[in-house]
């Protein structure tokens, strides 16, 4: 079932204000106590209950446009508006990662480390939570989510992750808090009824090792919000993603939801590989032996797009490698991440001038990842997304 996506553009003007709208109500304070499981709201049916008579996710459409952290090529990162703003441009699906609180709710933060994200740095009351940790191997100093109760971190502001590029990501500083993803649940369901479709979502546990071993796992509390919201079962409108195994697979464990596995650069090795001695690099995982190991366990990857198009010393595009085909025959889809606008980001025959912050010609980086036959793709500009993807759409000509 291919969703009409030009039946769900808008003009940005409109998106702008819909996006404001759409998450007034949601965004100030702790999340409201939930509603028995199963239950419709205002005499509407749950998302349990929709997502019996949906679709799962091979429904979905070819290639796929996933809100990287909403739509944060224009407003700050894993915020209502944000998410907001990607369903208004047209994204499929709209992605949240999730980090805990002290106190052991779930929140979406693209990383524990919340300085370069919240306004927590110009907060007095919170100057002695400023620590180094390491994460993952590496020292990370600033603050910490697993350093706040919720009521303490909702007190917070979000703010652009990187002014320097995206100047006017800034104007929407301190706009939204950090949400739950309990909020973003409901807020789902919401949408689904005000748009007349399922909102599905893209969900990546973020250090499930390093959160564990402080006695925060991820995957339980992850698993029973997916359940009090109908969310766990092989249709369900969702994708769970890590960039560890052993979290997909203890999710696996859980629900039924369908389930990704990240991977990072070739010469990189999952962190619960690290912990667990396991001598395994990506490297090893996107051989047929590896890929048919991850189908064991999982319905997708989500490469860095340079494990199927590698850039040279230059940062132009090579050959692209045998990723693809090897994982389509594993029954494997394929979300590799992530398409931006911005020069900076872009390869570098498709940059135009050399200001890093303007934009290149992102149609052309778009066309050249959908003709390697990807499911779909992260991005944060949706709606350049989606336009390029209408033209590889059944139905549609090249």
């Amino acid at each position: 079932m291919t969703q009409g996506g030009a039946a769900r553009r808008t003009v940005l003007g409109a998106a702008v204000l819909a996006a404001g709208a759409g998450a007034a109500g949601l965004s100030a304070g702790p999340a409201a106590a939930a509603e028995p499981v199963g239950a419709g709201r205002a005499g509407q049916p749950s998302e349990s209950e929709r997502a019996r008579h949906g679709g799962g996710y091979k429904d979905l459409p070819v290639p796929l446009v996933i809100g990287h952290r909403g739509a944060c090529g224009y407003r700050p990162e894993h915020t209502l508006g944000s998410y907001a703003l990607a369903l208004d441009l047209g994204a499929d699906v709209v992605e949240q990662d999730l980090v805990p609180t002290r106190d052991g709710h779930l929140v979406c933060r693209h990383e524990n480390e919340i300085g370069g994200t919240t306004d927590v740095a110009d907060r007095r009351e919170f100057a002695s939570r400023r620590t180094t940790k390491t994460v993952d191997g590496a020292a990370v100093t600033g603050w910490f989510t697993e350093d706040f109760t919720l009521a303490e971190l909702k007190t917070l502001r979000a703010k652009e992750r990187i002014p320097a590029v995206r100047q006017r990501g800034t104007l929407y500083d301190g706009r939204w808090d950090v949400p739950t993803f309990e909020e973003v649940l409901r807020w789902a369901e919401q949408e689904g009824k005000r748009r007349g479709r399922r909102i599905w979502l893209h969900v990546e546990t973020k250090h499930p090792t390093y959160f564990r071993g402080l006695g925060l796992g991820l995957e339980e509390p992850l698993a029973r919000l997916l359940r009090r919201y109908g969310r766990d079962g092989r249709t369900a409108a969702v994708f769970l993603q890590s960039f560890e195994p052993s979290s997909i697979q203890r999710l696996g464990r859980l629900v039924a939801a369908p389930r990704v596995v990240l991977l990072g650069a070739a010469n990189t090795r999952p962190w619960d590989f690290e912990a667990a001695g396991d001598r395994r690099t990506v490297a090893d995982l996107v051989t047929p032996e590896g890929l048919k190991w991850i189908a064991g366990f999982a319905q997708g990857i989500g490469p860095t797009m340079d494990l199927i198009l590698p850039r040279d010393a230059a940062g132009r595009l090579g050959a692209p490698t045998t990723l693809v085909k090897d994982a389509h025959a594993q029954g494997l889809v394929l979300h590799p991440y992530t398409a931006r606008n911005e020069n900076s980001f872009l390869p570098a025959e498709y940059r135009r001038g050399t200001d890093p912050a303007a934009y290149g010609d992102a149609f052309g980086a778009f066309r050249t990842y959908f003709e390697q036959g990807i499911d779909g793709i992260f991005t944060d500009n949706p709606d350049t997304g989606l336009l390029a993807a209408e033209d590889f759409r059944p139905g549609r000509g090249r």
